[in-house]
């Protein structure tokens, strides 16, 4: 028992040290700016590489994460800032309509706009058609429920207004429309692009677990960088 309280104790420390890093990140306007702005320019410039149409949506995916992140800058700011409190409602659900409406529809959207190979076409289209519900039911929700925003510590933490049961359905079935689909592309490096993708949402799941759509989405925003 000493041995095994000798082995565990720094392993419990280092995670508890990990979360608590994780408190402090500096998450905030500037930051969400900042990465918007450099995501946009970046977006731009993937664009002007894209030399088929069937690139077009995959090459679009810095564009859409920096608008999202200025959009969340706004939030911040709305939060922060009396003087911008009216903004709050209105950039929050734009942050939200990409986050949770644009991406499952749009990841496995643009990947199968990619597939050439017959075999993984067709998981593709599978993996669009639950990415369409799911942004589908998520739109219903955006648009008959009150959705507010918070600053919680660093973060900003969404409430929904969905369920327990619910969330944890939506969120195995999102995990499937925006991970799986690189995992399942014949192109060269995919696979990469889904580990990174895949490790941000671990360490957002086991560090940052109760600001899951802020975080996974900031760290994703920055993952984009490598489409071009």
């Amino acid at each position: 028992m000493v041995i095994g309280r000798a082995c565990l104790t720094p392993f419990g420390s280092f995670i508890h040290y990990l979360k608590a890093k994780g408190d402090c990140m500096c998450f905030s306007a500037g930051t969400s700016f900042g990465v918007g702005i450099v995501l946009t320019t970046t977006g731009v410039a993937t664009l002007k590489k894209a030399n088929e149409r069937s690139q077009f949506a995959f090459a679009c995916i810095p564009l859409i994460f920096g608008i999202q992140q200025i959009s969340e800058g706004f939030v911040w700011l709305s939060l922060q800032n009396p003087a911008f409190s009216e903004w709050q409602t209105v950039s929050t659900y734009i942050f939200l309509a990409f986050a949770q409406v644009v991406w499952p529809a749009w990841v496995p959207l643009s990947f199968l706009l990619l597939e050439r190979q017959k075999k993984p076409k067709s998981i593709l289209y599978g993996l669009t058609g639950i990415g369409l519900l799911v942004a589908g039911y998520l739109a219903y929700r955006l648009a008959t429920n009150v959705v507010t925003s918070h600053i919680v510590g660093m973060h900003i933490w969404y409430d929904l207004g969905i369920e327990g049961g619910v969330v944890r359905v939506l969120g195995i079935l999102y995990f499937v429309a925006t991970v799986v689909p690189p995992f399942f592309s014949s192109l060269n490096r995919m696979w990469l692009l889904g580990t990174f993708i895949l490790a941000s949402y671990i360490i957002t799941k086991l560090f940052f677990e109760e600001y899951v759509i802020s975080v996974w989405c900031f760290f994703a925003a920055l993952i984009s960088v490598t489409v071009f």
